[in-house]
């Protein structure tokens, strides 16, 4: 049975002095293994491996020659169509879970006359994209997918599976009458500002001209992928593709069925996040051979994924979901709710915050070593079930547990067992360069005949360049102008100078475990604006600069309280690559709760005059 039973959880961590030893967490092993001052300094050793001065400037756009990893895989047929010109209220970029979201949230508003406009050819998003195989969700479908008292859908499994996920995004466009607001496979080149109208004008790849009242830009968190930087990357003569843009042209099968064209082939992967830990363990069961290329190892804890439980689902009793989503977010950021609904290695290992500030220092000691007996248990883990001990200490990740997305998966440690499956770890470095044999490591080439780039997404790099286009505001000023020296917005949804544009992102805004929430947040919030700017008779809103230096400083203040343990982390999205510039200090999302930030968008609305926003009445 998934998710029926709710259990309680001890309220806290009893504090102990820092040089008590770090014994593993678990019954089958519990001896000592280090002390706290030997794992710090592994984890700062560790860390200065993978630092680079590039930063975020160390990926490789994907422009030129580089566009084929961008391109469509699963286009199939004549999408050609007459240009659109038209002018509506509201338009839409992005057809995920944020576009669609609020698009629902408007039409539940009266707010019909709108437009959605995506790059992919249907709803759904990174779930429209991400098909590789293996693919699901890491959050538990209960709390995950959106709206499923209104759809009355039942997820099969606690954690259900890509191509689940894309069928209810196609449900929601059905069940909420949203495709005939869209235009798929469409790309904005254009959008400006027209102060005569009152009105944004976009221009796409398609030739339409949309004339709209108010822009939103919902773009997505994951949405562009990246490529690693490596010398001679565009050299590589053998196959070679993104994990989102994945070729079952060049593997066979397909996200449910086995990749038979891979059965007389090398492959090569490179990454070990999220997405390799998912899609590693379907390669090693069907290629002859897997060389899976590490810079940093993920920490992967027990997933125990299952079948739902058809009567429990049945039981539930309405507004179920918005009390467990709510439930879990508590979870998994230290507000320890009386009983745990969710139960999974989520609110198990981030049930203790540990990376908040205290000036107490029993109490912080108390949390380094919370944090390090959670990653300890992840890296005992690593021994019970990797079989060759060299392989298993290199598998092991050295960092404290809010560094990284932290990931769970039952099939990926088992992986490494198999003999056709390779470790090659980098010690941090990454690879050196690729030749058109493939990757280089230590000097020494490994001859692939497939290369698959697991190297996710751009999450942090400027907006306008993940947007696609650089929206033009007032006077045709450019949003990266505008921003120059970092974003500035107001909830990280509007932006002075930017009139009716609104923002779904998390430049300045929320973020957490569960992006749907956040993502359900925003878009309730955006709606909630527009629908009230035409009821109140608003012509334009747009920040006001001094509220949006107000809400930069309420940020800044939050991510003190966990600066130091950020910087002492290793690179990654989560701290930008250890970037350090002025762009970057403004560059900021909320590192409280998705709670504490709904809580400032709720208190916004309900002041009922827009506090910090410029508002100009119609005529």
């Amino acid at each position: 049975m998934v998710g029926r039973v709710a259990r309680r959880r001890s309220p806290g961590v009893p504090p102990i002095a820092p040089d008590r030893r770090v014994a593993a967490m678990t019954q089958s092993d519990p001896a000592p293994t280090a002390t706290l001052d030997e794992v710090r300094e592994r984890y700062q050793r560790e860390r200065a491996k993978r630092i680079r001065p590039e930063g975020v400037g160390q990926f490789q756009d994907l422009t030129g020659d580089f566009a084929r990893f961008d391109a469509d895989p699963f286009l199939e047929g004549d999408v050609s169509r007459d240009p659109v010109d038209e002018d509506v209220e509201v338009l839409v970029l992005g057809g995920g879970f944020a576009g669609m979201l609020t698009a629902i949230n408007l039409r539940s508003h009266g707010v019909d006359d709108l437009r959605i406009i995506d790059k992919a050819g249907d709803f759904g998003g990174t779930w429209y994209w991400n098909r590789y195989p293996g693919c699901m969700c890491d959050v538990e479908s209960y709390t995950y997918l959106p709206l499923l008292e209104e759809t009355g859908y039942m997820p099969t499994e606690k954690y259900a599976s890509a191509p689940e996920i894309f069928a209810y995004c196609q449900l929601m466009g059905r069940h909420f009458d949203l495709y005939r607001h869209a235009l798929f496979h469409t790309e904005i080149d254009e959008a400006e500002w027209d102060e005569a109208s009152g009105r944004w004008h976009v221009v796409t790849d398609r030739g339409d001209h949309v004339r709209a009242r108010f822009f939103v830009t919902a773009g997505g968190i994951l949405a562009k992928p990246k490529l690693p930087g490596i010398p001679g990357i565009g050299e590589f003569a053998g196959e070679a593709f993104h994990t989102s843009r994945w070729n079952y042209a060049v593997t066979g099968g397909g996200p449910t069925e086995r990749m038979d064209r891979l059965a007389d082939k090398r492959v090569g992967v490179i990454g070990t996040g999220a997405t390799a830990v998912q899609v590693v363990p379907q390669l090693a069961g069907t290629a002859k051979e897997v060389f899976v290329f590490q810079r940093t190892p993920s920490a992967v804890g027990e997933r125990n994924n299952g079948p739902t439980d058809v009567e429990w689902f049945k039981s539930l009793e309405p507004g179920w979901q918005r009390e467990r989503i709510r439930n879990f977010t508590q979870a998994v950021t230290g507000a320890k709710p009386e009983v745990d609904l969710v139960q999974d290695g989520w609110t198990e290992y981030m049930w203790e915050d540990t990376h908040v500030k205290t000036d107490d220092p029993e109490e912080a000691a108390a949390l380094e070593r919370s944090d390090f007996e959670s990653m300890e248990k992840l890296r005992r883990r690593v021994d019970a079930i990797v079989e060759d001990p060299a392989t298993a200490e290199k598998l092991k990740p050295w960092y404290a547990k809010h560094c990284k997305r932290m990931c769970f998966h039952d099939e990926y440690l088992p992986a490494f067992n198999r003999p056709n499956v390779h470790l090659v770890d980098t010690d941090g470095r990454g690879v050196e360069r690729i030749t058109a044999a493939g990757p280089v490591v230590g000097g020494e080439e490994i001859p692939v005949d497939v290369l698959v780039f697991a190297s996710g997404y751009e999450v942090t790099t400027e907006l306008a360049g993940r947007l696609g286009f650089d929206p033009r505001g007032r006077g045709g000023l450019a949003l990266s102008e505008r921003w120059a020296d970092g974003p500035h917005t107001l909830y990280g949804i509007l932006s002075a100078e930017f009139p009716n544009m609104f923002m779904i992102g998390i430049v300045q805004a929320g973020f957490g475990t569960n992006f749907l929430h956040f993502l359900s947040e925003s878009a309730k919030h955006v709606a909630w604006t527009i629908a009230t700017c035409e009821k109140d008779g608003v012509a334009t809103i747009e920040a006001d600069p001094q509220a949006e230096e107000d809400w930069w400083h309420v940020l800044l203040d939050q991510s003190r309280m966990i600066a130091g343990y950020s910087a002492s982390c290793t690179p990654g999205y989560y701290n930008s690559e250890l970037s350090r510039d002025e762009k970057t200090a403004r560059n900021l999302v909320y590192t409280g709760s998705i709670l504490e930030y709904a809580g400032f968008l709720e208190q916004w609305r309900d002041a009922d005059d827009f506090p910090g926003a410029k508002v100009v009445k119609g005529p």
